[in-house]
């Protein structure tokens, strides 16, 4: 049976992904600001705009009312965690800005943020797919599962079309085909 849970873990095979490919990026110096500010358009309207909305909107109160706090333990890190990540992109955006204007640093900037995103992110998802959404499995019945599933096709159907689960992976696809080698 599909879970909610499930259901965000295939999120995190595409997110791990995109993750790959500015890894890759950074490897291969990339310059081409259209694909830098792609990547970022991914992180915010589909690992973040819709993949975290999806954890902080209905997910996480959920659990919150099966007794975890929002404070702190399990679910307040991952809060604070999508908040740092929402900082380092941000900060990749703000210099592909510069890079644009041919600025020093910027490129060194953007390679720092998307390191620290990477890293972030991979311990972020590791630490959800592994403890938290186990522990939501422990409290969560079927049918709670199966409401929240329903909420997250509510969720993709008022996406950003062009962001929405099926256009974001051809994005992150698309990506990896140019630097996935």
């Amino acid at each position: 049976m599909n879970t909610a849970t499930q259901n965000l873990e295939d999120d995190h095979v595409f997110i791990l992904r995109l993750i790959d490919i500015m890894e890759a990026m950074i490897q291969q110096n990339c310059t081409n600001t259209d694909h830098l500010e792609l990547a970022v358009n991914l992180i915010r309207n589909f690992a973040d705009g819709f993949h975290h909305a999806k954890e902080e909107k209905l997910l996480f109160p959920m659990m919150i009312t099966k007794g975890f706090s929002d404070q702190q333990g399990p679910v307040a890190l991952m809060l604070s965690e999508h908040d740092l990540g929402r900082l380092y992109t941000k900060e990749i955006s703000n210099n592909i800005e510069l890079l644009k204007q041919d600025k020093n640093n910027a490129l060194q900037k953007i390679q720092t943020n998307m390191k620290s995103y990477i890293n972030l992110l991979r311990n972020h998802i590791a630490k959800e797919n592994n403890v938290l959404f186990r522990m939501a499995d422990q409290v969560l019945s079927a049918d709670e599962q199966q409401n929240l599933l329903s909420e997250f096709a509510k969720a993709e159907k008022i996406a950003d079309q062009e962001y929405n689960s099926e256009n974001s992976v051809a994005k992150i696809n698309n990506l990896a085909a140019i630097y996935l080698q």
